[in-house]
């Protein structure tokens, strides 16, 4: 028997179980995508497929599709949400980013803001950072002891078994930017006045703890790469391999669910005539 063809996805996944050393993984790294314009180009038509499965998706309406951009600051995701869903309609897709938690979120525990913002069925949810802000800047910045969290990762990886168990396929891409890539963004934010909106000084307290960012990263990637929510880590210092990456395990990934169009149960089409 012809053993199975492995997936795209698999050389960017982190694989559950086993030993992971992100440093080992090269943020300039092209896996395929040497041609810059074919690169391009692939985006443009993955980005088209996914629209037409996203429709079918929504169609269907029994099952969703939740799509992680984590990363730090200026690795991209919000390049990636233009890139790779902007051919979408808005109808059933959704983009949630996650900033500093209110008051009233503080006062809940720290999934609640998340669960309740989870794709419906039919849907594409886009988290522009996640649940993973509660391992990453808590754990680095010391907001919890290390006690809690060793145990979100458990907690994590319950919550999203059982977003898997109810229909909702997970994806999880680290946008995997180097310390120089993103010192070029962070200078380009500052001297060009269309980008300076985007730049907050206290990025540049985070940049100096790059270090720690990296080894919660590391920590977050080994431990939380499940079979019901892989974790992917994308090459992110050259836009076009980025988008063009994402875009086609996104693509893949709905090919895969092969969502179809509802046929009518109480109704014959041949049967109807307008006139």
């Amino acid at each position: 028997m012809a053993e199975k063809q492995k997936s795209f996805g698999e050389r960017y996944r982190v694989k559950p179980g086993k030993p992971f050393d992100l440093s080992k993984e090269d943020p300039r790294a092209a896996n395929g995508f040497a041609d810059k314009e074919a690169a391009k180009a692939g985006t443009a038509a993955d980005a088209e497929a996914i629209d037409a499965l996203q429709d079918r998706l929504y169609a269907e309406g029994k099952r969703s599709l939740l799509v992680v951009l984590q990363g730090i600051d200026c690795s991209g995701k919000d390049g990636t949400v233009r890139a790779v869903f902007n051919h979408c309609g808005p109808l059933g897709v959704k983009v949630q980013p996650f900033k500093a938690p209110t008051v009233d979120e503080l006062a809940q525990d720290y999934l609640w803001r998340v669960h309740k913002v989870c794709p419906a069925k039919g849907f594409i949810g886009i988290f522009n950072r996640s649940h993973y802000e509660d391992v990453l800047v808590v754990k680095v910045k010391k907001y919890a002891s290390e006690e809690v969290i060793a145990r979100r990762y458990g907690e994590i990886n319950a919550f999203e078994k059982l977003l898997s168990d109810n229909g909702t396929k997970i994806l999880k891409f680290m946008l995997n930017i180097s310390k120089e890539e993103q010192a070029e963004r962070l200078r380009e934010r500052i001297e060009l006045p269309e980008k300076r909106w985007k730049f907050n000084p206290a990025d540049l307290e985070d940049r100096a703890l790059w270090t720690d960012y990296m080894k919660a990263y590391q920590e977050a990637l080994t431990r939380c790469s499940t079979e019901d929510a892989p974790w992917y880590v994308i090459p992110a210092d050259r836009n076009w391999v980025r988008n063009a990456a994402i875009s086609r395990i996104v693509r893949e990934t709905l090919e895969e669910m092969n969502p179809k169009y509802p046929v009518p149960k109480d109704w014959d089409p041949a049967k109807i005539k307008v006139v």
